[in-house]
């Protein structure tokens, strides 16, 4: 297949990561602009550098060098980190992807398929994850869940303790919960039951 086609697929390809499944289940502008560029530089870097020996080689140096330069510059979420890393593969199976003509295409379609899966917001919608402080030194585990199952109203699956200060009588604890699934409806009269006096 020729080059300039599979550079146009490969940009096809971001912009349905970027436009069609990122920003519009994350909203955060400034990863558009970090996911669109590094895609671009890794697929002129990468196109310019493939009829050299390297190869394979110069696609794990660029996935490794700038991935480390990223992740170094700021805090990313997980998710955040796995469309990263799509943004980079789509840039380098463009201009590296030999072998089979069907074979670069199919590899950028199962990440985009397997980013709108994983990513789905429907997906295990019901859990949660928090860092909490509680206004209570609590040393005793079982306690500690306890109160974290009443002060959520849902259903701990783990917890870990971060730091408890007996001085100040505070607990930062970091949890992963589900909530059940409830109707609007039920939680409507539940939102209006607790609002009367």
């Amino acid at each position: 297949m020729p080059r300039l086609v599979l550079f146009a697929i490969d940009l096809v390809a971001v912009s349905v990561l970027v436009f069609g499944l990122y920003f519009p289940r994350h909203r955060r502008r400034d990863l558009v602009v970090a996911y669109l560029g590094v895609n671009v530089g890794v697929l002129a870097v990468a196109g310019s550098l493939s009829s050299s020996t390297v190869g394979a080689g110069l696609g794990l140096g660029l996935f490794g060098v700038l991935s480390i330069i990223r992740l170094r510059s700021t805090e990313l979420d997980q998710h955040e980190v796995a469309y990263y890393f799509s943004a980079l593969a789509l840039g380098i199976i463009g201009p590296l992807g030999g072998g089979e003509v069907w074979l670069p295409p199919t590899l950028m379609a199962l990440i985009l398929v397997v980013m709108f899966l994983g990513d789905h917001p429907r997906l295990f919608r019901s859990y949660r994850r928090q860092i909490l402080v509680l206004d209570s030194a609590i040393t005793d585990e079982v306690a500690l869940l306890a109160k974290l199952e009443q002060v959520l109203g849902a259903r701990v699956h783990a917890l870990s303790v971060e730091r408890v200060d007996l001085v100040s009588e505070t607990t930062v604890v970091e949890v992963r919960y589900s909530h059940r699934a409830r109707s609007a409806a039920g939680a409507l009269a539940a939102a209006t039951a607790g609002a009367r006096p």
